[in-house]
């Protein structure tokens, strides 16, 4: 599938699903506010009822054609302009409550406005469970004599009866989020796949050239008169056991990305000069810098260098950073080797004059197989596993490493090494 064919499928997946989740949230809120107000309908003909049903045992009637009013969401209020029983209202609350079939539970309070005080007050729980929270009644001085309900749970009690719309909410956000997570395993495997053709391609490139120049050496070695040419035949001996060491090289870097994976790395860990181990390093690249005017510059400034480390991925490590400076840093590199230090660590520092990398790929760089694009992919020689390789080893010493790059401006990769002593 095409990167343009993926990323169309990828905005309108998205579209889809930022889509459903709206209209479903738009039908649950109209869901919910069709049960309110149909609580609230319900409410105010019971309380309707309990008003005329308490003024008429008293032989009255109702000061007005609607006595009830709702003040806030989940508070009312009844006129009833009379003295107000508190053990008739709360029979006739309960019992037009329950034949409403409204089980929730409420507090109401009765007012004397003469006196400004509240007469009476009680919470009503039909499961028996008392909810300890503190609610304030307000006092109305247009009435003379009215009582105030209030439901504290009135919004989990229309919940409850939308457990369809709960329900069927949970399963598509359930749907939504596999979906989610199958565009995301998608565009994965899609990195992965272009991930491994590139391995590919590069390995490919990688071992064609000492496989041909083997071959050819081969070739010349099994010609008849080579015997009576000792230095030729010496020369291409030679060739031939440099490409092999060249192949070596190449599988080893492999294996050892592989052993890692596996978690089979083992360190040994002794006691490391790091000055010693840079100068070995630097030794073997000074004489193929001069064939190309390169420059392999040592600032060894550190007064204390000696590290607990691995000698043989100590090596390894450095011998990566010089060569990915090298590699990257076009005509006439120059690589800058600097140390100093910490107060309890040693820093060495890798800086080249190389093309740089983009901020977005300073993470990226770490990863296994991963090349910063720079056009033609075959530019620059290697699989993508030196600077992996590198972060494995540096957090296998639970060291840390870090990046500093710009397009154009060269590298500069940084270790911090804690002391021995």
């Amino acid at each position: 599938m095409k990167n343009n064919q993926i990323r169309i499928a990828v905005i309108l997946g998205s579209v889809s699903i930022i889509g459903i989740i709206m209209f479903q949230f738009y039908w649950v809120k109209t869901s919910y506010n069709l049960a309110e107000q149909q609580f609230n309908r319900t409410v105010e003909i019971a309380l309707y009822d309990v008003a005329q049903k308490m003024v008429t045992f008293n032989g009255h009637e109702l000061p007005n054609e609607n006595p009830v009013r709702q003040i806030s969401s989940n508070y009312f209020i009844v006129d009833i302009n009379e003295i107000i029983d508190p053990g008739i209202l709360e029979h006739y609350l309960k019992t037009e409550f329950e034949y409403s079939n409204i089980h929730i539970s409420y507090e109401y309070a009765i007012y004397d406005c003469e006196t400004d005080k509240m007469v009476y007050g009680n919470y009503i729980n039909p499961s028996k469970v008392r909810i300890n929270e503190e609610r304030k009644f307000q006092k109305y001085d247009e009435f003379t004599y009215y009582f105030g309900i209030i439901f504290p749970t009135k919004t989990i009690y229309i919940l409850n009866t939308m457990n369809i719309w709960l329900i069927s909410s949970f399963v598509l956000i359930t749907a939504l989020v596999f979906f989610a997570y199958a565009i995301f395993i998608m565009l994965r495997q899609k990195r992965l796949s272009e991930i491994q053709k590139d391995f590919i391609n590069n390995m490919t490139h990688e071992f064609k050239t000492p496989i041909s120049t083997i071959g050819i050496s081969a070739n010349v070695l099994s010609e008849p008169g080579i015997l009576n040419q000792p230095d030729r035949l010496a020369n291409y001996a030679a060739i031939i056991s440099d490409q092999n060491k060249r192949l070596e090289n190449q599988i080893e870097k492999v294996l050892q990305i592989a052993r890692i994976e596996r978690n089979k790395l083992r360190l040994k860990l002794e006691e490391t000069d790091v000055h010693k181990i840079i100068n070995m390093v630097s030794d073997n690249f000074k004489m193929n810098l001069k064939d190309i005017n390169g420059n392999l510059i040592l600032n060894l400034g550190a007064i204390n260098h000696i590290i607990k480390a691995d000698k043989i991925h100590l090596t390894n490590v450095i011998y990566n950073l010089i060569d990915n400076g090298i590699k990257y840093s076009g005509q006439e590199p120059k690589v800058e080797i600097s140390t100093f230090n910490n107060p309890g660590y040693v820093i060495i520092e890798f800086k080249d004059n190389g093309i740089g990398i983009e901020k977005k790929y300073h993470k990226k760089i770490f990863e296994k197989f991963f090349r910063v694009p720079t056009g033609n992919i075959h530019n620059v020689k290697g699989f993508g596993i030196g600077l992996s390789y590198v972060k494995s080893i540096i957090n296998s010493h639970k060291w840390e490493i870090n990046v500093e790059s710009e397009t154009g401006r060269g590298t500069r990769f940084r270790i911090v090494i804690p002391l021995a002593f």
